[in-house]
């Protein structure tokens, strides 16, 4: 199973859309808590909804159960700065809320994990790929 990821910042629409068109993606999964208020114009939930389909015929799906809680993430942004501490909250986040159970795999097949921050070293996005492929096995992750 191929799994990709792909954050939007310091991406204009083109370079975005291309590489998701490029890599064959099937399904935009957004794995943002809030995805209503961001920057990039073309991200936001209903537009990127429109756009994935018309330019790409790529669907897309807001799964909040890949997403931090706005506590971690305040925790993190604007207090403690500890990507370490956070990465093992997370990590315990989810599999306090047993996505590998939850999830259906077939979802995933081909689709694109999607959070904002533009390399996956820092994101939730690779902790929730590297997490699923543990748990599934099976899984080739190519971060866009």
């Amino acid at each position: 199973m191929r799994l990709f990821t792909i954050g939007f910042t310091k991406k204009d629409a083109r370079d975005f859309f291309t590489a998701l068109g490029n890599a064959g993606v099937k399904r935009v999964i957004d794995v943002r808590l809030n995805n209503v208020s961001q920057l990039a114009g073309f991200s936001k939930r209903e537009d990127l909804r429109y756009f994935l389909r018309a330019i790409c015929d790529i669907d897309y799906l807001h799964i909040t159960e890949l997403a931090p809680t706005q506590e971690m993430l305040d925790q993190y942004k604007k207090k403690d700065h500890d990507w370490a501490a956070y990465e093992v909250k997370f990590r315990n986040l989810i599999a306090g809320r047993k996505i590998e159970e939850k999830l259906d795999k077939q979802i995933f097949e081909d689709a694109c994990l999607l959070c904002s921050e533009h390399e996956p070293a820092h994101c939730h996005r690779r902790i929730a790929a590297e997490y699923l492929r543990d748990h599934w096995g099976g899984i080739e992750i190519t971060h866009l």
